[in-house]
């Protein structure tokens, strides 16, 4: 399946940046496989017959939650576009219902970048990007930033 942004590129307009929806998407599937994990180990050593078949139930809930968590990020990480071209800023979310966002470069007026202590240490963090008459647009969650906002403002 081809990029949104390979559908849509105009003659003569070339990629200068892609990014992505940052891998802590997958966080709460990372703390649920664990927890599952954590509840299987349990089940196999403890003596009590009740608690044991109770941790391995528990063990296959949080399992089922933690795969649907799984695939419900990578559907949204795999679904997820933002791109900056010579001529413009793209953003697409959605796969059948799709939405997306496109700024001529011309037209933006400022970018700011905001980022929590976990987002600086993990470099991901939300990107709003103000037009001249455009409106304002916020891209939440993204990889690089600041590599980002870099690649709209140096032209």
């Amino acid at each position: 399946m081809a990029r949104y942004i390979d559908e849509i590129l105009q003659p003569g307009e070339r990629v200068l940046y892609s990014t992505n929806a940052h891998w802590i998407f997958h966080f709460p599937a990372i703390v649920a496989w664990i927890a599952a994990l954590v509840l299987f180990v349990a089940s196999r050593r403890i003596d009590v017959y009740s608690i044991m078949i109770l941790c391995l139930y528990g063990s296959g809930l949080v399992a089922l939650v933690a795969l649907y968590w799984t695939v419900k990020g990578w559907f949204h990480r795999w679904t997820t576009e933002t791109d900056v071209t010579n001529l413009r800023v793209v953003h697409k979310t959605g796969f059948i219902k799709r939405r997306t966002f496109e700024m001529a470069l011309d037209k933006v007026e400022s970018v700011d970048v905001d980022q929590s202590i976990p987002g600086r240490i993990l470099n991901y963090g939300d990107v709003t990007i103000r037009g001249v008459g455009e409106g304002i647009e916020t891209i939440r969650t993204i990889a690089s930033p600041l590599a980002f906002r870099s690649s709209i403002t140096t032209r």
